[in-house]
């Protein structure tokens, strides 16, 4: 090897000496395990922040939730479709502009957010419950700001 192929590490900075990858190690282990707990109710966790944005709304426009989740258009129609199939999303013409759908939940669907929002509550539990309140809060708040800063917009979903 000439001198010019040796490499030093010595100005490398260490993976583990990122914020972000201890972020995204903490998320990938909190996200995976609620998409196990999810596995066995017939929702992914995609399908879940949906269903869940439906709920809140009660009805609303695959447009408007492509703006509150930060998914493109065209991934909100595919999971709204999947959710039609399942029984759990209705479609229909909106009043005002039959170029326009309105999504809204079934009845199996609004039963059913419920007993995902415990499961998400259990993942969060278990993840975070060895931080006492004041770190929760305190991390919370950090996250919070660091979307404020960065002008953070849509959710995970994944």
């Amino acid at each position: 090897m000439t001198p010019m192929t040796i490499r030093s590490t010595a100005n490398v900075s260490a993976l583990a000496s990122h914020t972000g990858f201890w972020l995204r190690l903490v998320s990938n282990h909190v996200s995976h395990s609620f998409a196990r707990k999810l596995a066995g109710s017939g929702a992914t966790v995609a399908e879940w922040v949906i269903l869940r944005e439906i709920f809140e709304a009660r009805e609303t426009s695959p447009g408007r939730l492509a703006a509150s989740t930060g998914l493109t258009r065209g991934a909100v129609s595919k999971l709204v479709d999947r959710l039609v199939r399942k029984g759990l999303v209705s479609r229909s013409e909106a009043d005002r502009d039959r170029r326009f759908q309105d999504v809204e939940l079934t009845a199996a669907g609004r039963a059913l957010v419920p007993r995902l929002a415990a499961l998400a509550d259990r993942n969060d539990r278990e993840f975070f419950s060895r931080l006492s309140a004041r770190e929760r809060e305190a991390l919370v708040a950090t996250l919070k700001k660091l979307v404020a800063l960065h002008d953070l917009k849509g959710m995970p979903t994944t």
